[in-house]
Order: structure tokens, then C-alpha cells, then sequence
């Protein structure tokens, strides 16, 4: 076996998985007579030991302040007093406004519309032919696709009460 699969072999079967005895005798063997070998197998260990045992340093106690804090976040009453609706952001936190998100979508629309009416724009698009357009064309509708459903799954229930959808 040559080192290199010596050492594809140690990191291999490091996971938790032993070795078969023949092999693991043959790397025995391998690091027996090969002290780079040898000095990087025991650097690796040194390192597996550091990762397993002081690399997280052990939280005592703490599951039980994590979960009261999820349990004191998650039981919030919505502002309209209903018992089964929760508000979309705890206390305190605020986000983007219904006005802001039309705005920053139409800012998008007219912003990725516009973009080919300048003159580079023209000039390579006739040097690339309509193999150019095609691009162009499937980056602008994904762009306003995703931005579209971005806003309307973080504004679902705001849009359902305006539309009559409930």
C-alpha cells in the first residue's frame, strides 16, 4: 500500500465504521514502518480528539432557558385578540411594509423592463442574434416570479382579507 492510500484509507473508515482486520493490519504495518505516515495518523487523532471533546464546550442547563424563551415567543396573541392567530413577527420586530414591498416590486418591473432599452443593450443584441434575447427573457421572468411569490406568501393573510378570500 502506498501512503497515500494508507491515509484515504484512515480517513475512511474514522466515521465510527472498523476496519476489517486485514486491512487494519496492513495499515498497522504501513505506519510501523513509515514515520511521516506514522506522525500524520497521530496528528489526525490529535485532531478527532480536540473536534469530539473541546471544540464545543458543554452547556449545562441550557435546553431548558432555550425552550421557555421559544415557548414565551411562540405564545403571543395576535393584536386583533383571535385565539388561534399569532403575530408574524414577535415584539418589537417589524417588517417590510404591504406600500414597501409595491413599491420595491414595481421599482424591480420597471428597473429589469428597462433594461433593454439602452444602447449597449441594442448593440448586443444584434451582434448576438435572438439566442441573446432567450437568456435575458428567462432571467426577468424568474426574477419578478420569485419576487411575486416572495410577496405573496409573507403577505398571505393581509392579501386573502383585502381580496375577500377567506
Amino acid at each position: 500500500m502506498t501512503c497515500h492510500d494508507v491515509m484515504d484509507k484512515i480517513y475512511e473508515y474514522s466515521g465510527g465504521e472498523p476496519a476489517p482486520l486485514l486491512l487494519r493490519a496492513r495499515i498497522g504495518l504501513h505506519l510501523f514502518f513509515c514515520p511521516s505516515c506514522a506522525q500524520e495518523f497521530e496528528r489526525f487523532e490529535v485532531t478527532c480528539d480536540i473536534l469530539k471533546n473541546d471544540f464545543f464546550p458543554p452547556a449545562p442547563g441550557l435546553q431548558e432557558p432555550v425552550m421557555r424563551q421559544i415557548m414565551q415567543e411562540s405564545a403571543v396573541p395576535a393584536e386583533d385578540g383571535t385565539d388561534g392567530d399569532f403575530e408574524e413577527f414577535p415584539a418589537g420586530v417589524e417588517g417590510v411594509s404591504f406600500r414597501g414591498w409595491v413599491i420595491t416590486g414595481l421599482v424591480v418591473l420597471l428597473s429589469l423592463s428597462t433594461a433593454c432599452l439602452g444602447l449597449d443593450f441594442g448593440r448586443l443584441a444584434a451582434s448576438e442574434g435572438m439566442s441573446f434575447l432567450l437568456p435575458v427573457g428567462i432571467t426577468i421572468g424568474a426574477v419578478l416570479t420569485g419576487y411575486g411569490a416572495l410577496f405573496i406568501g409573507s403577505h398571505l393573510k393581509q392579501l386573502s382579507e383585502r381580496f375577500g378570500l377567506r
